[in-house]
């Protein structure tokens, strides 16, 4: 590795895990490192403090990085400078995180900002997408995360904390994330299952799944297409009234059950055109995102970019 070269950290925090990558200006990932939370959360020091540790053990270990990216599963202060509410790891809430690595790491820079918003910045710095300056952007997993990048920047609204989609009210008042989050896509299947059980197949007395899910799609299998088919109504009605409010109409999916994208494509596709007008019509885009398990690292390392001419 050329150590005069330009590389930077991207750190995708979870609840979990920290994933860390060595990133170079094209978007190459030079290294890569996983971290368990559990010590640091078992840590007599706290899991706060020993956060700032790790960031520090991989700055010395890759002494040219002179720029730390880091991603948030929840939400932070519009400065970007400390971390309000992380449901996943809640002893960082009010955590004033880049004083704390400032201190620590005088000389270095660190951006902070919410995962979603990294990941879709990084499908517009990296992607193979080719992503235009303005689109939205959906993370699909365990819960519902999106971003919009509008003029090339992060949407971030009045408080910092714009673009929450898995929180919109859908369908009987739930939440979009309760309705097809992982739990509710998986819900919506059983649902099926019980509903045409001489189509289910592989299906039947078997524990679902999401993989489960896509590889019986991938085979023809009816009630997991009509599954799909059914998340896709629902978060097509969501894209629809999130495009009519912020004027986009470029839509890119990741997160892990964007597998099953192409399953759920048709019937998103056909729900925002029953509800949009011509205006969006034109030039509507809707695309899987590129960067797949690596969105994270490459979102936070993306992150040391913005606003710096780079």
């Amino acid at each position: 590795m050329d150590n005069q070269k330009e590389h930077f950290l991207g750190v995708d925090v979870g609840g979990t895990h920290l994933k860390i990558g060595l990133v170079s200006r094209e978007g190459e990932i030079i290294d890569f490192f996983k971290e368990d939370t559990q010590p640091l959360s078992k840590s007599p020091t706290g899991f706060n403090v020993g956060f700032v540790e790790v960031v520090g053990k991989y700055l010395s270990k890759f002494k040219q990085v002179q720029k730390v990216g880091i991603g948030l599963p929840g939400l932070i202060s519009k400065d970007r400078t400390t971390t309000l509410e992380i449901p996943a790891i809640r002893s960082l809430d009010g955590f004033h995180l880049k004083g704390a690595l400032l201190e620590r790491y005088p000389g270095k820079s660190f951006f902070l900002e919410n995962d979603a918003s990294a990941a879709a910045l990084g499908e517009f710095r990296f992607g193979k997408s080719k992503a235009s300056p303005n689109f939205l952007f959906i993370t699909m997993g365990t819960g519902i995360g999106s971003a919009c990048v509008i003029d090339g920047e992060i949407f971030k609204g009045s408080r910092g904390n714009a673009m929450e989609m898995g929180h919109m009210l859908s369908r009987g008042n739930v939440t979009l994330e309760k309705l097809i989050g992982r739990d509710g896509i998986l819900h919506i299947l059983d649902q099926m299952v019980n509903a045409y059980p001489e189509k289910a197949e592989e299906l039947l007395n078997q524990e679902l799944g999401t993989h489960l899910m896509v590889d019986s799609a991938k085979s023809g299998n009816q009630v997991a297409l009509l599954a799909f088919q059914e998340v896709g109504d629902i978060l097509g009605e969501a894209i629809v009234s999130t495009m009519r409010i912020l004027d986009v109409n470029e839509v890119y999916f990741g997160g892990g059950i964007s597998a099953g994208l192409e399953f759920m494509m048709p019937s998103i596709d056909k729900t925002i055109r029953q509800y949009i007008t011509p205006y969006y019509h034109k030039d509507l885009k809707l695309k899987k995102a590129t960067l797949g398990n690596n969105a994270g690292t490459l979102g936070a390392a993306a992150l040391c970019f913005m606003g710096s001419g780079l």
